[in-house]
């Protein structure tokens, strides 16, 4: 389990943009979603925990599975299988995230832990990919010859989105 304590001691971690200017290498927390592989700066983590039920939400993309009741706060489930593929992720465990001000959850089968990983393993977006992820995923790379995708922890739910489920909260 990633705690906040982790999380806390990596705080000087960078994102692939910044890690190529001040170093060589960034650390990681790494999941699998259905057939994907996919890694999270671990400076935005805030912990890794069992999958809590997900109530399904009304006019949210298909990746965003719902809401899940997390330390007393709704917060939404974004489905990296669905996000990244055609896949549903069988989620056996969320992983919470700093995204700005808020909290999401990301759905994973497996928490794979924490790497620290070559900037040069950071790879822009191919031409044909870029206009339709740019806004989710920052890069993308190998690892042990599998395909892995670097998430934009800010971008994953539309802004929208989030804005409609705290002015519900409110009126709650």
């Amino acid at each position: 389990m990633v705690s906040e304590a982790t999380a806390t001691q990596h705080r000087r971690i960078q994102s692939p943009a910044t890690a190529d200017r001040e170093g060589s290498r960034a650390s990681w927390l790494l999941c699998r979603a259905a057939a994907h592989l996919y890694a999270i700066p671990l400076e935005h983590v805030i912990e890794s925990m069992r999958a809590l039920p997900i109530e399904a939400i009304s006019g949210a993309p298909r990746y965003v599975r719902g809401l899940s009741v997390i330390r007393g706060s709704p917060v939404p489930v974004v489905d990296p299988g669905l996000l990244l593929g055609d896949q549903p992720t069988h989620a056996r465990r969320l992983v919470t995230v700093r995204s700005g001000h808020r909290t999401i959850a990301l759905a994973a089968e497996a928490v794979l832990g924490i790497r620290s990983i070559a900037t040069e393993t950071f790879n822009q977006l191919p031409p044909l990919l870029r206009d339709a992820a740019a806004q989710t995923i920052a890069a993308i790379g190998t690892l042990d010859a599998e395909l892995l995708f670097f998430l934009h922890e800010t971008r994953i739910v539309p802004e929208e989105l989030l804005d409609r489920l705290d002015a519900d909260g409110a009126s709650a």
